[in-house]
């Protein structure tokens, strides 16, 4: 059965307002810019929210006029609240501005509308960026990219080996270490621009490489078609879940994930 909802709250050191200019008018700044994170990685050059109800919240490509709708905007009220409904699943999303002594919280909930089968809950990992950004918009700077190799790791419980990973190892993440009661869809811990992602163990995964490489590729397609040609083992053909990937298994049966690069990673 589908999740119903997912939520989450940040507090940012700003006037509700202000939060609301920067999570609207800045979200090509505050998204990080990894192929995870985009519907189409192969194309997208910047994210943008257009104002007011009815506008759209977008993916856009080269050349400019070429964009995929992610949602329509049905709730537009400056410092207090942002809602769109969503063009990509069967959700809707909103986003509250709580005025707090010298700040605001930032809260999002996304929810499955009535009727509805298909959700990505992205929200709780994607929040955080927000104030990481805020603390650091004075300095001149650019939008935080990931480098095209990342490493996979799964576990029974990825929140607290997320949490482990980070005492004991000094990883941290530009998201956040999860709480004792947070179990977020996917965990990102980051060494350098680099990411290890940590995943929860699926119960039919066989025994035996505990670990994925992925690897981000300019045109997935030709790669996929050189690996099968090659010899490698396809376990997934090329498939869509926001980001576009294939897996496949090296010659000693160790998993590898090639995923679709944005254009200028």
């Amino acid at each position: 059965m589908t999740k119903q909802s997912a939520s989450a709250s940040v507090e940012v050191a700003t006037d509700p307002g202000t939060a609301f200019r920067i999570f609207t008018e800045e979200i090509d700044l505050w998204w990080v810019r990894g192929p995870i994170n985009f519907w189409d990685s192969a194309r997208v050059t910047a994210m943008q929210i257009e104002p007011g109800v009815g506008g759209r919240i977008l993916e856009v490509y080269t050349p400019p006029d070429d964009v995929l709708e992610l949602g329509t905007i049905t709730d537009w009220e400056p410092g207090e609240l942002l809602a769109y409904r969503s063009s990509v699943d069967d959700t809707e999303t909103r986003v509250s501005f709580e005025e707090l002594d010298g700040g605001t919280r930032v809260t999002v909930v996304q929810s499955l509308v009535p009727g509805g089968e298909k959700a990505f809950y992205f929200w709780p990992n994607i929040l955080h960026w927000v104030p990481q950004w805020i603390d650091r918009r004075s300095v001149p700077d650019t939008p935080r990219e990931l480098d095209r190799l990342s490493i996979a790791l799964y576990y029974e419980d990825p929140a607290a080996a997320a949490r482990w990973l980070h005492t004991v190892f000094g990883l941290d993440s530009w998201d956040r270490i999860p709480a004792e009661d947070d179990q977020p869809p996917w965990i990102e811990l980051h060494v350098g621009t680099s990411a290890i992602l940590l995943f929860k163990q699926p119960e039919n995964r066989p025994v035996g490489p505990d670990h994925e490489v992925w690897v981000y590729v300019d045109d997935l397609e030709a790669h996929f078609a050189h690996s099968s040609t090659n010899g490698a083992k396809i376990t997934a053909e090329i498939h869509q879940h926001g980001y576009t990937r294939y897996q496949a298994q090296d010659l000693e049966g160790h998993p590898w994930v090639f995923a679709q690069a944005r254009p200028s990673q």
